[in-house]
């Protein structure tokens, strides 16, 4: 998908720039510090109905973190036990290197921002944003300085007076955003804060929350079932799929080396085949042998194999590696999305700025790079399952 590579690669410049891992001197070597621990945590309604089974992870100080998956795999569940509002069944959670298990909810240095964003109505920006540190009783004097500090942050100076009702969707959400950081915690939760306002304004929440999490310096846990979302804001993703993590990694491992089919399948389009990896470096895939970058496979192991629709080029039947009949063509703006089918009826899906002539045969052209060999290890009712979780 070419536009989702286009916001994919601007983002991969800004993650470069603002590496910012929180460092600790030991032992002459440098490490990252851990904020937030999950030890084998595993949350269970029922006897019947476990929603997280045994998940680990670390998160690390200053980075944007975005769990991503379908709806009911668990990660909101993740965000409120962080939060305090869900306890583990099972399993240990760590702040700072302290057992939190049982600490209430208003005494984490944690704060939530809302799909709703939960404002109150009848109160101005400046109330809204101020109500939590009046609950508490700070000084008159600190909450003038704190709330105008942080309408700042979030580009809402000069709005203190507005009543909620006159802010549009996106002003709403960073009046939101304000409250939950006046506060100042150490991490900041957000559930899916962008899935009720349009394409271009969450395009330009994406960037504005990028960067508010490098000006604060926090660490920011992002809920999402975007995948565009996930790619564009984060530093480290995790995918989760039925109650587990079944990946974690920066975007770009996790959109060029999927680990499996539902990773290669959930996180942008894919084309997806079943192959054998003959050797290293040599995958024989619909009846041809390719040249690959993969290896450290058994001889002979069957595998799946990955080409993204932007990583294959329409060319000349004598010049494509693949011979392919067009089907359907869809104009998608900035590209084609071109529907085809090989002799063993294997479907392609082509992002071409190209315009192909349908029911023609094409040659379809890529490099060895452009190939992903994953090893076949997910069973028929684990695809199943997974199917049954998009329907949800």
């Amino acid at each position: 998908m070419i536009e989702l590579g286009l916001v994919f690669c601007s983002f991969i410049s800004i993650l470069n720039e603002y590496d910012k891992k929180i460092w600790n001197e030991k032992g002459g070597e440098k490490v990252a510090k851990s904020i937030i621990s999950f030890k084998n945590v595993t949350k269970r309604y029922d006897d019947e109905d476990t929603v997280l089974k045994n998940v680990s992870f670390e998160i690390e100080e200053g980075k944007f973190y975005t769990l991503l998956g379908p709806s009911g795999c668990g990660k909101t569940t993740i965000l409120r036990i962080i939060a305090g509002f869900l306890d583990a069944t099972e399993g240990d959670i760590f702040f700072d290197g302290q057992k939190i298990n049982d600490v209430p909810a208003n005494q984490r240095q944690v704060n939530t921002v809302f799909q709703d964003y939960a404002l109150f109505p009848h109160m101005n920006v400046f109330d809204n944003v101020a109500f939590g540190m009046k609950i508490k009783k700070v000084p008159k004097d600190q909450i003038e300085k704190r709330v105008m500090e942080a309408l700042r942050l979030v580009q809402l100076k000069g709005y203190e007076k507005r009543e909620i009702s006159e802010m549009s969707g996106g002003q709403r959400q960073r009046v939101a955003i304000a409250r939950a950081i006046v506060n100042e915690p150490k991490v900041l939760l957000l559930d899916e804060p962008l899935s009720a306002l349009d394409l271009k304004l969450r395009t330009d929440m994406q960037y504005e929350l990028r960067e508010l999490q490098q000006r604060l310096g926090i660490t920011f846990i992002f809920v999402t079932h975007d995948q565009e979302e996930a790619l564009a804001m984060s530093d480290e993703i995790f995918v989760m799929n039925h109650g587990k993590i079944v990946q974690s990694g920066t975007p770009v491992d996790i959109y060029d080396e999927p680990i499996n089919h539902f990773v290669a399948d959930f996180v942008g389009e894919s084309n997806i085949v079943a192959g054998t990896m003959i050797e290293d470096n040599l995958v024989e895939f619909v009846g041809k042998k390719f040249e690959c970058v993969d290896g450290g496979m058994r001889p002979n192991e069957p595998v799946e194999v990955v080409l993204r629709p932007e990583d294959l080029s329409l060319t000349s039947v004598e010049k494509g590696k693949l011979i392919v009949k067009v089907d359907t063509q869809l104009f998608r703006g900035v590209h084609y999305e071109i529907i085809c089918y090989d002799e063993q009826q294997n479907e392609w899906m082509v992002h071409s700025t190209k315009k192909a002539i349908e029911g023609s045969q094409i040659g379809l052209y890529f490099e060895p790079e452009d190939i992903h060999v994953m090893r076949f290890n997910e069973s028929e009712a684990d695809f199943d399952a997974r199917l049954e979780s998009y329907d949800e």
